[in-house]
């Protein structure tokens, strides 16, 4: 399949199975929102079941192969294809400041990009749903005292509730990936604010996690922190140790620091 060698440079495996589609499309509650936005749509295996919805439904795609495909085989996506790349395109150009959902398969080699980018985008989107490498999902989807749970897991567990769905074996793909995949669902929570400075909450759990392996009161040595600050007993934790209030609740302690 010629579009199938045009699209592995993108990390892209095209899902075959019909019953798996109508399974992911289903994942979305609908509720919150009036648009919904599939990223990477290839040739419209997902699309197809999303355009039932009563919803109104979006696809940003990058390979211009793909989108001549989906302008010949879906009337019904006249006028709401995108062909730009999700990660650089100013998506307010369409939806306005307006909330919607994101789905997709998404391409493994961007999908934690994709997470990062719609994470900016949080008071916009109410729900998040899709399909990841299974470790990148698990990880999403990870609670504290896991060697898997990390800088995903925190930031995004601080503004969604994270729900794995379940998983997608290798043979239903054209190619098949080497790995498993999984379906997660991400909820906003009712109230996403933070209590505490959201850039220094970003800095303190990647920094954190960027020494993973020592505590947090080494792994934060760069955040010059007073030394009355660094006896309080959580800087005595390692990072994965923490869950996402506690990492609310040092940031706190930090920001009163006044870093």
């Amino acid at each position: 399949m010629d579009k199938v060698k045009a699209k592995k440079h993108l990390g892209q495996h095209f899902l075959k199975d019909e019953g798996v589609a109508r399974h992911i499309a289903d994942t979305l509650s609908l509720d919150g929102y009036d648009y919904i936005l599939e990223i990477g749509p290839g040739m419209g295996v997902l699309t197809k079941y999303l355009l039932d919805k009563p919803t109104n439904v979006y696809v940003i795609e990058i390979d211009t192969e793909s989108v001549d495909y989906l302008n010949g085989h879906y009337p019904k996506l006249h006028g709401h294809i995108i062909s730009q790349d999700f990660l650089r395109y100013d998506i307010n150009k369409v939806f306005e400041g307006k909330p919607f959902a994101i789905i997709g398969n998404f391409p493994y080699n961007i999908s934690s990009q994709i997470v990062f980018r719609a994470l900016e985008l949080r008071a916009q989107i109410p729900e998040f749903a899709g399909m990841f490498q299974k470790e990148v999902a698990e990880r999403i989807c990870e609670k504290k005292g896991s060697k898997t749970y990390g800088i995903l897991s925190v930031l995004v567990q601080a503004f969604y509730d994270a729900e794995y769905l379940f998983t997608v074996s290798e043979d239903v793909f054209n190619p098949p990936p080497k790995v498993k995949s999984g379906v997660l669902r991400l909820r906003r929570k009712q109230d996403f604010s933070l209590q505490c400075s959201e850039k220094l909450f970003f800095t303190v759990v990647k920094t954190a996690f960027g020494q993973r392996r020592k505590t947090i009161r080494n792994s934060l040595k760069t955040l010059n922190l007073s030394d009355n600050l660094r006896e309080d007993t959580i800087f005595d934790l390692r990072p994965e140790q923490l869950s996402v209030d506690d990492f609310i609740a040092l940031t706190q302690k930090i920001q009163a620091d006044g870093v």
